[in-house]
């Protein structure tokens, strides 16, 4: 009893830590609450703007206003408003990149996690096949999924958590390798415990540092693969609001209404920046060398 009890205090002592490390840096904070902005707008979508009405009804009576009181940040070329859609573009932005990286963690986790514990064949075999895809550009191999599934948003996630399956793949052998010899699983193993439970109990609770920050940095990554995917017409399909087509959408007519780019433009740069930052706010904060 008393050991769980110590158990748990450390648990909550390390994440508490963690936090309190976290909240000293400014630029962090900053991504946080962006990106905490930016997910309540995405949930609340719903109840600021009528998606059918608003987000992609057409009127071309109301097509190319600028910005005003009517239309905060104006209409685009078949008078919906751009404002609305930004807003109903976030929550598929964020919705896709989330997704796609939760399943690549699965998948290049699970790899990752048997290539660096057992080792030998199974680990020369799977990293090989990472290799391959390694060897392949995140876009290209993202292109080239898409264009064999088609465009849609289903098949933008596949593409995208296919091509980060190698990096989760090789992030987590990394950290296996570096702990999967230490006494606590080695005590683990006398015990008798199966080499699942070492893996999920020991050994992938002392590897989530380095995980939790290329997961961060993953879905900002994402999230521009999302909009270069649409931008060319390989993303979500239109009318449904998406930054990356938005800005397809509005290259048209960037000389007399520049506003229906810069502000997509400025969504993606916002919205990539915030969690750039939190992840590197996280990765000094989870890094034990920078502990005082």
């Amino acid at each position: 009893m008393d050991n769980k009890v110590e158990n748990r205090y450390k648990k909550k002592s390390l994440w508490a830590e963690t936090w309190h490390r976290l909240k000293k840096s400014k630029l962090a904070m900053f991504g946080l609450i962006i990106l905490v902005i930016l997910i309540l707008l995405a949930l609340c979508a719903d109840f600021i703007y009528d998606y059918d009405q608003q987000a992609i009804k057409v009127d071309y009576a109301k097509a190319l206003q600028w910005p005003s009181a009517e239309h905060w940040l104006g209409t685009d070329a078949m008078g919906r408003d751009v404002l609305a859609r930004l807003v109903f573009g976030s929550r598929i932005s964020l919705k896709v990149s989330i997704s796609a990286i939760i399943v690549s963690l699965a998948i290049g986790g699970t790899l990752g996690a048997i290539s660096g514990y057992y080792g030998g064949k199974v680990d020369n075999i799977i990293m090989r096949i990472m290799d391959v895809f390694l060897a392949i550009p995140n876009m290209l191999l993202a292109i080239a999924v898409v264009a064999s599934l088609g465009p849609s948003m289903v098949n933008l996630m596949i593409a995208i958590a296919i091509s980060d399956v190698p990096i989760f793949a090789r992030i987590v052998r990394a950290s296996i390798l570096g702990v999967k010899d230490q006494e606590f699983v080695e005590a683990a193993r006398a015990c008798g415990a199966k080499n699942s439970r070492i893996i999920i109990r020991e050994v992938l609770p002392n590897c989530m540092a380095p995980i939790i920050v290329q997961g961060s940095i993953a879905i900002a990554a994402a999230i521009l693969v999302i909009a270069s995917l649409s931008f060319v017409g390989l993303g979500v399909a239109p009318p449904a609001p998406e930054w990356g087509s938005m800005l397809s959408e509005g290259r048209t007519y960037i000389r007399d209404n520049n506003y229906l780019t810069v502000f997509p433009g400025i969504a993606i740069a916002i919205t990539s920046l915030s969690i750039n930052l939190l992840g590197d706010g996280l990765r000094d904060a989870l890094d034990p060398k920078l502990k005082r």
